[in-house]
Parts: C-alpha cells; structure tokens; sequence
C-alpha cells in the first residue's frame, strides 16, 4: 500500500485549545475592563496592553461577537485596520480557531501560518500546520513532498518550542499535560512520516513510536500506527544497516488492521500482518491469539514475543534427520548443501557421491562433453544451471539436445560447491525413456533474524 488515505477532519485537532471561543475571549474583556487587553495563551502571564482607544474598541467590538462568523469578519478588518497590533498574535490565534470551527481548512491553514510568521513559537499553530500537512502527504495530495517537508519543519519547531509552552488560564495541570503529550505526538508523527519517507527507518521508529506512545488509547491512528509497523519491517530489500524488528513490526501490523478506517484497509492490512507473522514464525499456529490481543490492547502485553521459524540449519538438520539422502530429490540436497552444517553436509554427500542417479532437468547449455542443467524447480525458473554433467565420449551432434529442452539424464555426483550452489556429475549418460516431471522443490522457511 503505497498511500494512506485519510481524510483531513479540521475538527479532528480541536484538542490544540483549552478553551472555546466564548472563554478565550473572557479574559480580554476583563482586562480591558482593568486598562489591559488579553494576551495569547501561550504567551507569559504578563499581558500587552491596547493604548489606543479606537484601536481597543475596534479589538473588543470584534472579540465580542458571539458566533465564529461574527468574530472572523470583525477580526479580519481589525487586523486589516492594525497589522502591527500587540494583539496580533491573541487576533490571529482567535481567528485560527473560528476558521477551524467553521470547517474553513483553506483559511485555517493560511491564518495558522500567518500566526506563525509573528510568533515563531506558537505551538497550537505549529501542531496544527504540522498534523494537517502530514495528513495531507499522506492522502496523496498533488503537492505531497513539499507537504511532508512543511510538516517536518513544523514538527521539529514544535518540538523545540513545547518545552516553553505555558499553561493556559483556567487549565487544570492534568489537562496541560494531556495537551502537551498530544502536541508532542503530533509533532513526533510529523517527523517520523518525513524520516519514513526518506528511508530513515531508525528515526522514523524512534518518532513514530514516540507519537504511538503519546497518544491516548482511545485516539490511536491508523496513520500512525501502520507507518510504525513499516518502519519496524524496514527497508525491501533489506539494507545490512538497519536489522528489520519483525515482532514489533508483526504486533503494529496487527494493530492497523484494527484502527484501519474501513474493512477493506482492515482486510488488507490482516492479510499483510499475517504473512509478516507466518514469515517469521514458520506457520499460522498461534495468529489468531495474536490478532485477538491487538484488537484488545493498543500496546502489546508484558512478555510478547513470537517464536521465530527454525533456521535454514535447522530445517536442513530436520531433513537429514527424517529422510535417508537417496530419497531425498535433487532441490533438498541442494538446501542441504547450501545451508545445512558440514555434519549433515558431510552425511548427505557421503552417500550419494559417485553413485548414479536419475533425474529430469532443463537444459542451459550444451556441448558434446559437457552439459549445463538446472535441476531444481527455483532454477529452472530463473533459467540458472545448478549441475555440470560431463561425459566419458563426445555426444553425437544429433543427440546434443537445444538450449531449453528438457532432459533425462544419468551421472555420478562428483563435487560440488555451496555458493553459488553447482554440482558436478561425471559419466553422463542420456535417457531415452521418458521421467516424471521434477519435483517442485519443497518450501523452507527461512528465519528474518
């Protein structure tokens, strides 16, 4: 999934304010009342102060209003009226919200950074600007990277800037917290989707787990959280740099199913999380449990883990153990070579080595003392020679069989070499009679660790 639709829902940043409109316009007017005019709330206690009368009457005439139209329209001409007020900042932050309660995205964004062009540290306006740019990158909007490149600066401003974040009048310390651990998510999110972006797999953990972590339960976001779950799974194809994390990856996975704003993300994103968990442990067993504690909790429960599949040694030492080397088929000796110990190597190539045996491959390449086969089903797909079989006498140009063509042959396993896998049999001998289609090559489940 190359795109995360999510809608921008202007309302869905109404946590930025304490307040609403009515009361963070109270204290204006008490105190005006008392010869000063209010201040931001982000700003120190210390309030400006409108020293002219038409300027004030103009301010109070505006803040007074009782309705978000009423108090756009008269804010709108008093900041036409004075651009270089000391009220600008508290003007401008009435008038982002008013924007946001009417829905107005365009006129909410505009006045937000214009908020933050006089107050560089305006955190409501910088989370706000931060969480509907990523929003948008998100969406897929026309102009997603420089979207995302907006949300990364406002997002690391705000980070800057959260420390110095005073408490709203009226805001109870439980409440100033919640806010400030909501804004730093925000912030974190905006990050952590830029550094995913730009394939800054460990940063985008380090933030995007932070933005989980500061969000309440009940807010959890699929935006959020299945980006959390890609940059645990790390880069495709994997870079020696930056080991994939598959049980972190495998549980937030399973988790974006579950916030996933429709069934069908939710269909999709089980059906990833799955095979990301089958992957790593080697079976389905035991998925369901995990699903079912993801659609219980946002975080994972103490203890989680997920038991890895065997390795490729392991599956090897499984096959050793279980089937005597001439049962086996040509693909599991080969699995054996390439990833079994040398005791295992070292017993299956004891018994087969020198001995004839009988098998259909594809033909690579062929000459009249040597023939270039793939034996097993992954290299007769990848058209890749996986045997030489040479010959005691030089094959008649007429049996000399076309590059492609299949093949019934007899030899005697001679040597081989791991890596690149490459098997050499001697004393080739062609078959006339017709042999079994080869044996797919089995499925081993290789280890993510």
């Amino acid at each position: 999934m190359k795109k995360i639709l999510v809608t921008v829902v202007l309302g869905a940043a109404s946590m930025l304010w304490a307040e609403n409109p009515a009361t963070s316009a109270q204290p204006a007017q008490d105190q005006a009342n008392q010869g000063q005019a209010p201040a931001s709330s982000a700003q120190p206690p210390a309030a400006p102060v409108i020293k002219d009368p038409a300027e004030y009457n103009a301010y109070m005439g505006a803040i007074q209003q009782k309705d978000p139209a009423g108090q756009i329209s008269g804010l709108e001409a008093y900041l036409v009226q004075y651009p270089n007020s000391v009220m600008k900042v508290a003007a401008l932050q009435t008038l982002m919200q008013d924007y946001q309660q009417t829905n107005n995205q365009a006129k909410t964004i505009e006045t937000a950074q214009k908020l933050v062009a006089a107050d560089s540290c305006n955190v409501r306006a910088l989370a706000l600007l931060s969480y509907i740019d990523r929003l948008k990158a998100q969406g897929g909007d026309a102009k997603a990277t420089e979207d995302l490149a907006d949300a990364q600066k406002y997002g690391q401003s705000g980070l800057e800037c959260l420390p110095k974040f005073t408490k709203p009048a009226g805001t109870s310390d439980s409440d100033f917290d919640k806010m400030k651990s909501q804004m730093d998510g925000i912030f974190n999110a905006a990050i952590g989707i830029s550094d995913l972006t730009s394939k800054d797999y460990e940063g985008a953990r380090k933030t995007l787990r932070e933005a989980e972590d500061s969000t309440p339960d009940e807010a959890k976001d699929f935006s959020v959280v299945y980006p959390l779950a890609l940059a645990y799974a790390g880069p495709t194809p994997a870079q020696p740099s930056v080991a994939p994390d598959p049980i972190d990856s495998i549980w937030f996975a399973a988790r974006a199913s579950v916030v996933a704003p429709n069934p069908q993300y939710q269909q999709q994103i089980e059906k990833y999380a799955k095979s990301q968990y089958m992957k790593y442990h080697g079976g389905d067993d035991g998925w369901n449990d995990v699903l079912a504690a993801a659609k219980a909790s946002a975080d994972p429960p103490a203890g989680f883990t997920i038991k890895p599949a065997p390795t490729p040694a392991e599956q090897a030492h499984t096959m050793v153990s279980s089937t005597t080397p001439d049962k086996m088929d040509f693909a599991t000796w080969q699995f054996i070579f390439t990833n079994g110990s040398k005791d295992d190597q070292d017993a299956v190539w004891n018994a087969i080595k020198g001995k004839a045996v009988q098998m259909q491959g594809t033909v690579i390449h062929a000459t009249a003392m040597e023939f270039d086969i793939a034996g097993s089903s992954d290299d007769i797909d990848a058209k890749k020679a996986d045997i030489t079989l040479t010959f005691a006498d030089k094959v008649p140009v007429r049996l000399i069989p076309k590059d492609g063509s299949s093949l019934d042959f007899q030899g005697e396993p001679s040597s081989y070499t791991a890596n690149p896998f490459m098997m050499t049999m001697e004393n080739g001998k062609l078959l006339k009679a017709a042999s079994p289609t080869p044996a797919k090559k089995p499925v081993h489940h290789t280890s993510s660790q």
